[in-house]
C-alpha cells in the first residue's frame, strides 16, 4: 500500500480542527459526542484523512462507552496497531495504515466473533452510506 505523507499545513486545510486534534495530533474526543457513536446506517467506515476503506457497518456494535465500536475491521492490512503508553496505561493504538492517522484504540473485551472492541473516534471516521 502507497503511503500518503502530507505536511501539517496540508493536513490542517483538508480537515476540521477536530478531525485535525484526533486523526493528526492522537486526540480522543469527548464520550458519546455527536458522531457515529449511535448511527447505525449500513454502510463503510472510511478514514477522514485518506478515505481507505477500515469498517462495516456490520462489524459495529453498541460497546456502552460512548465512541463506536467494531469487532472485525475490513481488511487487517488497511490498519496498524501500536503500543500507546500514554496517560499512564497500557493500550494498543490503532491508525490508518496508509496515512497513519489516529482513529482509536483496541481492547480484549469485545463481541464474537473475536472478542476485540476497536474503540474509534469519530472525527477520525466518515461513513460513506451504502445508498450513495
Amino acid at each position: 500500500m502507497d503511503k500518503i505523507s502530507k505536511t501539517e499545513t496540508e493536513w490542517r486545510a483538508q480537515l476540521s480542527d477536530e478531525a485535525f486534534y484526533v486523526a493528526r495530533g492522537k486526540g480522543t474526543e469527548r464520550p458519546f459526542s455527536p458522531g457515529y457513536n449511535s448511527c447505525y446506517d449500513a454502510g463503510t467506515y472510511t478514514c477522514v484523512c485518506c478515505g481507505l476503506e477500515l469498517f462495516s457497518s456490520k462489524a459495529k456494535f453498541d460497546s456502552g462507552t460512548g465512541w463506536p465500536s467494531f469487532h472485525t475491521p475490513l481488511a487487517a492490512r488497511n490498519i496498524t496497531e501500536e503500543e500507546d503508553k500514554s496517560l499512564f496505561m497500557r493500550r494498543t493504538e490503532v491508525m490508518c495504515a496508509r496515512c497513519d492517522a489516529h482513529l482509536g484504540h483496541l481492547f480484549p473485551d469485545g463481541p464474537a466473533p473475536t472478542g476485540l472492541r476497536y474503540c474509534l473516534n469519530s472525527a477520525s471516521l466518515r461513513l460513506v452510506k451504502d445508498d450513495e
